[in-house]
């Protein structure tokens, strides 16, 4: 539903501009589009009795500018002459942290009662009522002490480390569309109020540089990211691109390609491997790349 229709909705937002005097005229339609696609699922859900939810990555090109919108995990880099400029950022439990717990500090009923909006490095066990452990809340980049309570004995709003890191031990992604339906399990605690629509907006100046037919846009979803750095990426590129004539427009799908069949690895003994012998990716992996640079010329 996202793939068909979220574009039409930033379309008929950006349409709605009689004059764009500013790039956050632009951000804003596009920050809007998500939300009117998140709330049209909604509606949508209930004849459809569809379940679920996405991450959003959508690219808008528009006046010499492009404007870069991620809602969740996938994430965008610009290999331009082999420097990487980041994007996007992954929207997870954990680089959000201190957004949920705010919430969960002003609107506690949220919790249900069950969890605790703090952090603790593990689970507080009731016999260490009264002692002292290291925690830390909404406004805390760092550790300090604190006496354990018994509110501190529930579950953590956030917990775990990289990818399995979750919000109410259940999802592990906090940006995206839909989820209206999901609930904590064992429970009826919604955790959609805890998932925001709302993309975060890049801007990138294409006037501001050369691009040569070498500089790209890459957008990959986890899969490709939990297994493949930025550094790998941009060597890729560099490897596929100069075996290509610039003029020549396969060579950006024969991009595309190797970063999905590199990202899955090649089937062994024990399962998909990756060069270094780590497991390949078994998430979605999707991949678009888009030149910066006309092909065959300087733009």
């Amino acid at each position: 539903m996202a793939s068909r229709l979220l574009h039409r909705h930033i379309r008929e937002q950006l349409k709605d501009l009689k004059e764009v005097t500013h790039e956050s005229l632009v951000v804003g339609a596009i920050e809007n589009a998500f939300q009117l696609m998140d709330e049209q699922m909604a509606r949508e859900r209930r004849g459809h009795q569809v379940e679920g939810g996405c991450c959003a990555l959508v690219v808008v090109y528009l006046l010499g500018k492009v404007y870069v919108a991620n809602a969740g995990d996938s994430r965008a880099i610009i290999v331009r002459n082999g420097e990487i400029i980041p994007m996007s950022q992954e929207f997870t439990p954990e680089t959000e942290r201190q957004r949920l717990q705010l919430l969960g500090f002003l609107k506690p009923e949220l919790l249900g009662g069950e969890f605790t909006h703090l952090e603790f490095p593990r689970r507080v066990q009731p016999k260490e009522l009264g002692r002292k452990m290291l925690y830390r809340d909404q406004n805390m980049t760092g550790w300090a002490y604190k006496k354990i309570e018994l509110e501190d004995l529930r579950f953590p709003l956030v917990c775990g480390e990289g990818k399995k890191a979750r919000v109410m031990a259940t999802i592990g992604v906090t940006r995206g569309l839909g989820d209206h339906n999901l609930r904590v399990c064992s429970s009826t605690l919604p955790i959609k109020p805890f998932l925001s629509c709302f993309p975060e907006v890049r801007v990138y100046d294409l006037t501001q540089y050369e691009h040569c037919p070498d500089d790209v846009l890459v957008l990959g979803t986890d899969g490709l990211w939990d297994v493949t750095s930025d550094c790998e990426v941009a060597a890729t590129v560099d490897r596929v691109l100069s075996a290509y004539e610039p003029n020549d427009p396969s060579r950006y799908t024969a991009l595309a390609q190797a970063l999905v069949l590199g990202a899955r690895g090649t089937p062994r003994d024990r399962g998909w491997r990756l060069p270094n012998n780590k497991l390949g990716s078994g998430d979605d992996i999707s991949v678009f790349v888009i030149p910066l640079g006309g092909p065959g010329s300087y733009s």
